[in-house]
């Protein structure tokens, strides 16, 4: 009965361990939520102007530009897929890895190749377990991204997508991240960015109409210098989204770690007070059989 005492409070002993560094973790992604939820909601704005911008040159400067055009010369394409730099949040990563997985299976039965961008340890590690070849990956500060990160990521995809073919040019740009929507809804979403997709220039319901417009010194110049821009802001702005589905991932997933921690210490406590109480009525039985064998004899 002892043994089994030691055996339950040692369970107990590092359960609360495990809980104290559960709920550790819980607070700073706690703390850091709030900051993060910030940033994506503050980027947004710039996101959505820059957006209405490159949709009012492409519609109404009438040009043929690289980065609005098809390509033809290569069935490559990139697929850049954001995930977390640590685990223990819950099923974030994961549901990211199977949206990119469905991408990738739909783009091959195309007859494409894909070529991975990964952004994030967790990926790296699942791409390089299934030995999988990455051409670049970003690691680091996923929970916190920076804007150098963010250029550096839109600049590479940007050289990629303008390469010739047998430098490993890409015909389309493919975003696979998770989307903020509230602390208990994060999706994970796929976005083709480039080319850029422009239907046509009627302004979503409940928004203005897009106004006419001359461009100097002329639509192909300004289309030069918005593109990039708006490749890097959305960039930057999915990167954002990402660490707030990341970080309210996490507290969600350490605050359950937490209850669940203390239902275990329950179970062990309950259980090691049965075994304390069965070696206490075994010691008291073992006193009076003696106290009676000394009686009778």
């Amino acid at each position: 009965m002892g043994a089994q005492q030691r055996i339950y409070k040692q369970r107990i002993r590092s359960t609360q361990t495990l809980k104290k560094m559960f709920r550790a973790m819980e607070l700073i992604a706690a703390s850091r939520i709030g900051k993060a939820r910030d940033r994506a909601v503050q980027a947004s704005p710039y996101e959505r102007a820059i957006t209405r911008a490159v949709s009012a040159v492409a519609t109404h400067g009438d040009v043929d530009h690289p980065l609005t055009t098809e390509r033809t010369d290569t069935n490559r394409v990139a697929m850049l897929v954001v995930t977390a730099d640590r685990g223990q949040a819950g099923a974030y990563s994961a549901s990211v890895l199977r949206e990119a997985e469905q991408l990738r299976l739909e783009l091959e039965e195309e007859g494409k190749e894909v070529a991975l961008y990964v952004a994030g340890r967790r990926g790296v590690s699942y791409y390089q377990f299934r030995r999988r070849e990455i051409v670049r990956s970003w690691t680091g500060n996923s929970d916190n991204p920076a804007v150098q990160t963010a250029e550096e990521i839109g600049t590479t995809l940007l050289e990629a997508f303008g390469a010739p073919v047998d430098e490993g040019g890409v015909s389309e740009l493919h975003l696979v991240f998770t989307r903020f929507r509230s602390m208990v809804s994060q999706e994970p979403q796929v976005v083709r960015m480039l080319p850029l997709e422009v239907v046509d220039g009627v302004a979503p319901v409940g928004e203005e109409a897009l106004p006419l417009y001359e461009f100097e010194p002329s639509p192909e110049a300004v289309l030069d210098a918005l593109l990039p821009r708006y490749i890097r802001a959305r960039m930057f702005n999915a990167l954002l989204q990402a660490a707030a589905s990341e970080l309210a991932a996490r507290q969600r997933a350490m605050h359950t770690a937490v209850e669940n921690a203390e239902d275990i210490i329950r179970n062990y406590t309950r259980l090691a007070n049965q075994a304390r109480q069965a070696e206490i009525t075994q010691e008291i039985s073992e006193i009076v059989s003696g106290a009676d064998a000394l009686a009778a004899s």
